[in-house]
């Protein structure tokens, strides 16, 4: 019978009350690579059952044979007066449904304790409620019938035949009750069941507070010995956030109008998580969930993924006006207090030779095995017949053995296999990239040397181009061209004996130019000569120091130090050739000057005026990008003259990222600021 708090605050508080017929039974209150390897092994050479999770429909599988309705019900037979001599009434039971589960194959189950409470102690309030059901059948309908009334038709009659009755039928009654308590199986048997052990449920007198026989609110049940399903009872501690799965017979299914009433042999799951960790009004743990419960689901077992029993369902909560279910906040008792409550019972908790040949034939199933499946799924129909799960699964396999389903492709040796050849590939790469770097060095570790005091010779390999026209080199480096290295012509202080390190260095791409000097220093016998690794460009990366072949100014150093000559376009002009002209567009260009001489003119009224002489390494250009207008002056090549080009995007890269070039233009700016307004001084005033 299903109550809450405030239901039980009534019966307390109250001599008679009002028994439910026929409902549910609940209580209620307010990445490595080499993981990835062995991951696709285990998918691919399939692991034993017990070394992988189970799906959440294998474990509901597996749990839900064990689950079992439980019938709790009171006959009575009544010998009242009701004024015209006796007469004997067997009033419509009392009776109450909730949900239990096989702990053990021998025929022990589980339950709550208010589940078959009204068998077990017999309250008064029930036989109360038996006695106003034999007043209403053995005096009042007959005398509805012989005034030709149905009932419900004139309550005042009804009222008037029931206070002339009422006193003299409970004076005189004579009850003999018949109380039982019956297990229903899914597959349609009916247990007759003995309580073993019984906790009290907890109760709340008028006042709110707990009563004295208040206890956890299990019974051990016992039917008759046989071969059961069992459940296993979890040892493992639950977290907030866990998954659980809650079995049992709601009655809103059961009483379903438009259900068949086959429908209460099966078990119902409904899933959620524990949201959180609660006591009870004496103290006891009980655990929170979001799983739907009703009415009916008393005494179902609360299972997790594994499908072992995390905990038995309680109560659920009922809003403060109406005493309607508020779904979201149902609680169970905790598994470690189901296993103290068995402790000295002799049961022997998940034992039943049904649980290892159904969890084979479900492994087969979902493993695919179909034709093994079918015939484990017979063996396990013939140690407990009839279970319309075993039915069920049994017939699709025997549909998957007659029709098969497209074999799935086969993605876990795909799988194994492309990371085979990845690990293959990346290991040829690794390889080789192992193979091209064993003889380099890098900026870093050639400083590392000359901290120690081991004096690295420095060879500047660039070709004969490269050389010409790049103004920077190594500090202290010597002079090798590939074609003296490939000709021979090798001059070094070192020997073939000598440990000292050489280190030689290019511009080209992945050092071709350094590597070939470096192969041909080798074979002349000199063993310990490395390749710097990046080329001049990855040194002056690196913000090491470089010297320059000729006086730069500090810009031009900074610019040629940050920048990679092969990348970067470069333009000729002739003596006297016009670069560009004042007021022409700037096309987001501006330049270094690499080699030879350029003037900056200026128009003052119809003639041309030298503003300033550029040489090797000085930018401009710059000002028209910064200022987004048309060139202010004109550019003349004073003799044969190439020109580094800098886009305005390459020039804001270099200035965002290299600070001390931008320091070096802002100084620049900052001159030309100076002179203009020397300029402007020297002119007399009007």
């Amino acid at each position: 019978m299903p109550y809450s708090w405030r239901f039980l605050r009534h019966l307390t508080a109250r001599t008679e009350c009002k028994a439910w017929r026929v409902r549910g039974n609940f209580r209620v209150v307010s990445v490595t690579l080499r993981s990835v390897v062995l991951l696709l092994l285990a998918g691919a050479f399939g692991l034993p059952p017990g070394a992988a999770a189970l799906t959440v429909q294998e474990a509901i599988l597996r749990a839900k044979p064990a689950v079992v309705l439980i019938i709790s019900q009171i006959g009575a037979e009544i010998t009242l007066d009701c004024g015209k001599g006796p007469v004997s009434v067997s009033p419509t039971p009392f009776v109450e449904t909730g949900s239990g589960w096989l702990v053990d194959g021998r025929g022990y189950l589980v339950t709550n304790a208010h589940v078959v409470d009204p068998v077990h102690r017999l309250p008064p309030w029930v036989t109360l409620e038996l006695k106003k059901r034999a007043i209403e059948e053995g005096c009042l309908d007959p005398e509805l019938r012989a005034r030709s009334l149905p009932r419900g038709q004139r309550s005042g009659v009804e009222e008037r035949i029931w206070r002339d009755v009422a006193d003299r039928a409970m004076a005189t009654m004579k009850i003999v009750t018949s109380p039982s308590i019956t297990v229903l199986l899914s597959n349609g048997m009916k247990l007759p069941a003995e309580v073993k052990k019984f906790s009290p449920p907890l109760g709340l007198d008028a006042n709110g507070e707990p009563l004295p026989d208040s206890g956890r609110d299990l019974a051990l049940l016992r039917v008759k010995d046989g071969v059961y399903p069992a459940l296993t009872i979890s040892t493992k501690g639950v977290q907030i956030g866990d998954s659980v799965h809650i079995l049992g017979f709601p009655a809103v299914v059961m009483s379903h109008e438009l259900l068949k009433k086959s429908v209460s042999l099966e078990a119902s799951v409904t899933s959620g998580t524990i949201s959180a960790f609660r006591q009870d009004a004496i103290g006891q743990d009980v655990i929170q969930t979001d799983a739907a419960a009703t009415h009916g689901n008393s005494g179902g077992p609360a299972i997790g993924n594994d499908a072992a029993l995390v905990g038995v369902m309680t109560f659920v909560s009922l809003s403060a006006s109406g005493g309607a279910i508020v779904q979201g906040f149902n609680f169970f008792i905790p598994a470690t207090d189901v296993r103290k409550f068995l402790e000295g019972t002799g049961v022997h908790i998940g034992e039943s030779r049904f649980n290892a040949p159904w969890a084979d034939a479900l492994t087969a199933f979902f493993n695919g095995d179909y034709p093994a499946a079918a015939a484990k799924f017979a063996r396990v129909n013939t140690i407990l017949p009839n279970l319309p799960d075993v039915g069920r699964v049994l017939g699709e396999a025997q549909e998957k053995v007659k029709h098969p389903p497209p074999r799935p492709f086969p993605w876990p040796w795909i799988a194994l296999g492309v990371t085979l050849v990845s690990m293959g590939a990346y290991g040829g790469i690794l390889g080789r990239r192992w193979w091209k770097n064993r003889f380099r060095i890098l900026p870093t570790q050639v400083i590392g040397l000359m901290e120690k005091g081991l004096s690295p010779i420095l060879l500047d390999a660039r070709s004969r181009e490269d050389f010409e026209t790049s103004p920077l080199k190594l500090p202290g480096a010597l002079r090798l061209s590939p074609e003296d290295a490939a000709a021979g012509r090798i001059n070094l202080d070192a020997d073939a004996d000598s440990r000292q390190v050489i280190v030689t260095y290019c511009t080209s791409p992945e050092e071709r130019t350094s590597s070939a000097v470096a192969h041909a220093l080798r074979q002349k016998g000199l063993r310990n000569v490395r390749i710097l690794k990046g080329g001049l460009g990855g040194w002056t990366n690196a913000r090491l120091p470089v010297e320059a072949k000729s006086h730069l100014p500090s810009i031009g150093l900074e610019i040629y130090k940050n920048l990679t000559l092969a990348d970067v376009e470069r333009r000729r002009f002739a003596p006297q050739q016009l670069i560009f002209k004042e007021g022409d567009d700037p096309r987001g260009e501006a330049y270094v000057v690499h080699a030879g001489v350029v003037e900056i003119r200026k128009r003052f009224d119809g003639e041309d005026k030298v503003l300033t002489t550029l040489h090797e390494g000085e930018l401009f250009g710059e000002m028209a990008l910064f200022r987004k207008s048309p060139r202010s002056a004109s550019a003349v090549a004073v003799d044969s003259v190439e020109l580094l080009i800098i886009k305005s995007e390459r020039l804001e890269w270099l200035m965002r990222n290299h600070p001390q070039l931008t320091l070096e233009i802002v100084k620049r700016l900052s001159e030309i600021v100076v002179a203009t307004d020397r300029d402007r001084s020297d002119q007399p005033v009007r």
